[in-house]
């Protein structure tokens, strides 16, 4: 068996690479070779336990994505987020629940129900790749990425009232609000605990190495912790990843630097075997079925995937235009309100709105409270079409199986269904999604244009607090150093604010400059890129500045203060 698994993953990574080298999305790729290679005599069954495969690929992939996910983002798109994360998977749930008990009553109702809990949640893996591969704007990215991060999490708590159910407990509907409400909040605090401690360790110690080996372990633990106060272990490590990542721009650069390319290998690693996986067993999944129950399961199959499909558009359209409604309606509610006057009597009692004039707070609430708005009809097209299922849904319908109190004809029909609605929308969403989006003609050019104004106001505040960085240095230099090695400083900031980013041209200068020291020198170049970073930090902070505008531009940061380092490594060597 681990020769096997080794093989799947040699194979599995080999695939995913071929298709990032030829710009494909590679999880539909490796399925489609890996469902083509289970028909090939010589090529091993591979068996995993659903709960083990749960437990060991989601806290990874979870903590990787939460970690990319823009917080300010995901916090001004949570409305669009939520009724995606939540409530679509709920009335997707229900709806399976009836089509399939209707279709198969065997399955009983609690059964029939668990199969809509099971497929019920997208795994956003593939859309996110054909996204980024076609340059999405980043509003529809962030709400596929942010549903996909909490859609788990209501999934896997509706398994868990179905499974106990279906096992004899007795439970009301207030009994499931109530797991879910324990589950939401036990999750949440475990995650920002472990986001603290684990933040607070790469804030003190500067061994890039050992940060990135508690990274690793520390999905797990929020998972595992979590789970076991009966809190959701998805939402632990959201919470977690949302938190570090936020957080992130605070630490040492090394610990960036060296935790990106190992999550993304991470990444790589683990998406590639889970979807090859799949491909792999949907053969042995369909040998399994047996007797004269064959036909109705496949026609079940069929009905699921259908209502899969369906449903999303079917809620996407309604709920974008009831909240775009209700959002007008809170701006004429504004509206009235500053007309009447009331509102200067409440700026004068209310420390939150002292600073803020009548048209900066309505801005200020159409940016943080209106998300709606930022979603035109294209948009919602493409959400409603990127509905792929993956990981989530195949180990839920193999944990299922081994159920003890599911009969075994149930059993396999919902390992069935859960296969067939998994391949089915990766190929037939993943493989026309990129049509859409074409077909459409969606793109990020207003992102772009926003990006670069943005970046120019930043820089502009950027050179402003430089100059005024450098005037308090050089006053400090002159009464350490005296007149004469003012002309280092002048010469030496001159050419470090012409060349912010030309690491080359910044080592040149560095050679031509010797006096006072070099130590001098570098501590003058570190405070020049801590006053930069401050500026991006603050401006990411106040929402004038996408933090994944930001991030790029930390990184150029980053690359310049690694040649700092490089070069005073290859000063002490030089010396030795």
């Amino acid at each position: 068996m681990d020769a096997e698994i080794f093989y799947v993953l040699v194979g599995a990574v080999v695939v995913a690479a071929i298709a990032r080298w030829r710009g494909w999305p590679a999880p539909l790729l490796v399925t489609v070779v890996a469902l083509a290679a289970s028909f090939l005599p010589f090529v091993p069954e591979v068996e995993i336990d659903g709960h083990l495969l749960l437990n060991l690929v989601l806290p990874p992939l979870l903590y990787s994505a939460a970690l990319d996910v823009s917080f300010v983002g995901f916090k001004r798109s949570l409305p669009q987020i939520r009724r995606l994360g939540i409530t679509l998977v709920l009335l997707t749930a229900v709806a399976v629940g009836l089509v399939a008990w209707w279709i198969l009553p065997s399955l009983t109702l609690p059964g029939a129900l668990l199969l809509g809990a099971i497929v019920a949640p997208p795994d956003a893996v593939s859309a996110a790749a054909i996204g980024r591969k076609l340059g999405l704007p980043r509003r529809i990215m962030t709400v596929l990425s942010g549903e996909s991060l909490i859609n788990d999490a209501t999934s896997l708590t509706l398994y868990r009232v179905f499974a106990a159910i279906i096992a004899g407990a007795t439970l009301t509907v207030w009994d499931g609000v109530w797991q879910f409400l324990l589950a939401v909040g036990v999750g949440i605090a475990v995650g920002l605990v472990f986001g603290i401690v684990l933040h607070q360790l790469r804030m003190r110690i500067n061994d890039a190495v050992v940060i990135g080996t508690f990274g690793l372990l520390a999905p797990f633990g929020a998972y595992a912790i979590a789970e076991h106060l009966l809190g959701s272990g998805v939402l632990a490590v959201v919470a977690m990843g949302l938190y570090v990542g936020y957080n992130s721009p605070r630490t040492d650069y090394t610990t960036r630097q060296q935790e990106a390319p190992l999550w993304l290998s991470a990444d790589l690693l683990l998406e590639s075997f889970v979807f090859a996986y799949i491909g792999l067993q949907f053969p042995r999944v369909l040998s399994d079925l047996g007797g004269e129950e064959v036909g109705r399961i496949l026609l079940l199959s069929g009905a699921v995937l259908l209502v899969v499909l369906v449903m999303r558009p079917l809620y996407v359209y309604p709920a974008n235009g009831w909240a775009n409604r209700q959002d007008r309606r809170r701006l004429e509610r504004w509206d009235r309100t500053v007309e009447s006057g009331a509102f200067d009597e409440r700026r004068r009692e209310s420390k939150r709105w002292k600073d803020y004039s009548a048209e900066e707070l309505r801005s200020k609430i159409v940016r943080d409270r209106m998300a709606g708005l930022q979603l035109n009809w294209k948009d919602n097209a493409v959400i409603s079409w990127a509905g792929m299922r993956g990981v989530v849904t195949l180990a839920t319908a193999l944990a299922a199986a081994d159920l003890a109190a599911l009969d075994t004809e149930p059993s396999h029909a919902i390992v069935v269904v859960a296969f067939i609605v998994t391949v089915g929308t990766l190929l037939l969403q993943g493989l026309t999604l990129p049509l859409l989006i074409r077909g459409l003609g969606i793109a990020s050019d207003v992102d772009e244009a926003d990006d670069e104004r943005a970046i120019a106001e930043v820089k502009a505040k950027s050179r402003e607090a430089g100059k005024a960085f450098l005037a308090e240095k050089r006053i400090e230099w002159e009464q350490k150093y005296g007149e004469v090695d003012l002309r280092v400083f002048d010469s030496f900031t001159k050419r470090m604010t012409r060349v912010e980013r030309d690491t080359d041209e910044a080592q040149q200068v560095e050679d031509a400059v010797a006096r006072p020291s070099y130590d001098d020198l570098v501590a003058l170049s570190r405070g020049w890129l801590q006053v930069r970073r401050d500026i991006l930090l603050a401006e990411r902070d106040a929402g004038n500045l996408d933090e994944e505008v930001m991030r790029e531009l930390m990184t150029a940061m980053d690359a310049e203060e690694l040649a700092l380092d490089t070069r005073g490594a290859t000063r002490q060597q030089g010396r030795a």
